[in-house]
């Protein structure tokens, strides 16, 4: 009884508050400036290693940790969300990054740094909160259309993290930019509690029994492994070059300071606003195609990567190609397991982000590891070989969901 009341009230919530545009531009809005704290690390990488005298693997850690943290994060809290008031653990959240930040800014050796990351990695779940609560209030027919706009935020703050560090740090030190980021979450923290709407749980679960049924979610729902690890795949991908970044053009080849490296998300943003349009396709086309034209397109940015990357302008291409592959596949693996249960979004969301998260850290590492024995080469054949086996992994469920098809 108490499932079909709640039910019925996330409905009534739905249909008497619609999802305007200026809730979905906020929740873009705060999708890219709560996840850019997991990416604001990357440019000032080398100057946090000069901080701590740290070599270019062991400062790598610290992106890793930050990633790490991130996937227990949304492993522990984001299914909540299924079982709890969202709009209050959104504003705790934030507050409680904001803390995290604080401690990374005062950061006193290394050690500490690696801690901090973790924290700060860990609390930085608001955007996946968000994203399925904005599924939730949108109308079916342009649930992809508010998923890629709310996404298209989420790359957007991923990519300028980079340009306004890099800026910051080479202006006022990195410290300074992660006491802005501390400021900038209690502002955000308020804002949204006042600003989102209330929802209600989808479901009458017990947090034991919740967590527990991720794993029959697992078990149970082919479509969720595939996009969870096609998503890893493609995710570590993208992590591993933009690690790698900073240390290349800071290395002898282009010699540049942090600023330039932070630049480089300025152009990622082009790839990323083309993407945008994954969602709306997403509602007309199949999405399993455009994941796999996705694949494509991130396979071909580290071909671009490996025969151009010794010039500006190749590296330039190769980013834009990046992140409209990375983009506009994570669009479209999104619309397809928000499509398989509405009443579990937060724990289909928690377990694709989880594995895709895991992913990225997991390449955060490979990327300096890459460099610090290989150089870009090396990267470069990182990078490339987890693209083509994403690609592989969606070709091989594609053309058997086809036979299938076809034989009924």
């Amino acid at each position: 009884m108490m499932a079909e009341l709640q039910s019925v009230q996330a409905q009534h919530i739905t249909r008497t508050k619609p999802l305007s545009q200026g809730l979905v531009l906020l929740m873009a809005v705060s999708c890219g400036l709560a996840v850019a704290n997991l990416f604001y690390i990357q440019p000032l990488l080398g100057d946090i290693g000069r901080t701590f005298h740290a070599s270019a693997e062991k400062i790598g850690f610290v992106s890793m940790l930050t990633h790490i943290g991130y996937a227990i994060g949304m492993l522990l809290f984001i299914p909540l969300g299924d079982i709890k008031e969202r709009r209050n653990m959104i504003a705790v959240l934030l507050v409680v990054v904001g803390i995290s930040l604080i401690g990374v800014a005062s950061a006193q050796n290394l050690l500490w740094m690696y801690i901090a990351s973790f924290a700060v990695g860990i609390t930085t779940i608001t955007p996946q909160m968000i994203v399925p609560l904005a599924a939730q209030l949108a109308l079916p027919e342009v649930r992809g259309k508010v998923i890629g706009n709310v996404m298209s935020g989420l790359f957007i703050g991923i990519l300028l993290a980079r340009t306004v560090s890099g800026f910051v740090g080479a202006m006022f030190g990195w410290r300074a930019m992660y006491a802005i980021a501390a400021a900038m979450m209690f502002v955000l923290a308020y804002v949204l509690w006042r600003q989102l709407p209330r929802t209600y749980p989808a479901t009458a679960l017990s947090y034991g029994q919740l967590m527990r049924s991720l794993v029959s979610l697992i078990a149970q729902q082919r479509t969720l492994r595939e996009a969870s690890l096609i998503g890893a795949l493609s995710f570590g991908a993208f992590s591993v070059f933009w690690t790698a970044l900073t240390f290349y053009l800071e290395g002898p080849h282009y010699n540049y300071g942090s600023e330039v490296a932070g630049l480089f998300g300025l152009v990622g943003v082009v790839g990323v606003i083309a993407a945008a349009y994954s969602g709306r396709l997403s509602d007309k086309v199949s999405p399993a195609r455009l994941v796999g034209c996705a694949l494509i397109t991130v396979c071909i940015s580290y071909l671009i990567f490996g025969l151009l990357g010794m010039t500006i302008w190749g590296l330039i291409i190769g980013v834009i190609i990046l992140d409209l592959g990375v983009q506009g596949g994570q669009v479209s693996n999104q619309a397809r397991i928000y499509s398989i249960l509405p009443e579990a979004r937060s724990r289909l969301n928690t377990v694709y982000m989880v594995t895709y998260f895991t992913g990225g850290a997991i390449g955060s590492s490979l990327g300096s590891y890459a460099w610090s024995l290989w150089g870009w080469g090396g990267v470069c054949v990182v990078g490339g070989s987890m693209s083509l086996l994403a690609f592989i992994i969606w070709f091989v469920n594609y053309m058997t969901d086809k036979k299938r098809s076809a034989s009924l």
